[in-house]
């Protein structure tokens, strides 16, 4: 996948940015950013959610189908049941602001397993295995500066709906991938190829 942004990053929706605080949730007439814009789908996911895991290829699918036409957005919905979720939804904001948030999200979802037995280090060790600041992402953990930005994604999942990972909500319609995946790609690129041919 490349590395462009999720919504939930910078304070303005730009499209680079996953921990924007984001918009509310998308409606059909907002889910394009405007005539000849990208089609927004806002993925709701967790690092330490295996079924997150489950979703790359038809993430990396769909970004190499549509490429800018598509604008991938990570929102953070950490679990409860998942104790390291929260500080790993820090650490994917801290990816974004040093250049690498999807490459950095692919690498900590492709290992979950160690994610439940090590916790914060291991989130700092991979952004080292990336050649990201690892000591700014252990500053970054101890410090919070994130959080404000995984609270306010949390927030708006649960006002719209969202109860578990992935949640994918594109053209106002939220499709749930935490029960199965089956089908949810297909149904995603029916409602894309929809709001890209409104607006041509």
């Amino acid at each position: 996948m490349s590395d462009s942004s999720p919504a939930s990053s910078a304070s303005s929706p730009s499209p680079a940015s996953p921990g924007a605080p984001s918009p509310a949730a998308p409606t059909p007439a907002a889910a394009v950013s405007g005539h000849g814009r990208a089609v927004v789908l806002d993925v709701w996911c967790e690092l330490q959610c295996p079924d997150c895991r489950g979703a790359l290829d038809d993430l990396r699918l769909l970004r190499e189908r549509y490429g800018d036409r598509l604008e991938l957005r990570l929102r953070h919905f950490p679990l409860e049941k998942h104790k390291h979720a929260f500080a790993a939804a820090q650490a994917a904001e801290e990816a974004w602001e040093q250049g690498q948030g999807w490459t950095y999200v692919e690498a900590v979802l492709g290992r979950v397993e160690e994610l439940d037995r090590r916790g914060e280090p291991f989130l700092v060790e991979v952004a080292g295995e990336l050649g990201l600041d690892a000591e700014e992402f252990d500053t970054a953990l101890i410090d919070g500066r994130h959080m404000l930005i995984v609270d306010a994604d949390q927030a708006e999942g649960k006002a719209i709906g969202v109860s578990g990972t992935p949640t994918y909500v594109i053209g106002g319609e939220r499709l749930d991938g935490g029960k199965s995946q089956d089908g949810l790609r297909a149904r995603i690129e029916e409602i894309a190829d929809r709001l890209l041919a409104e607006q041509a």
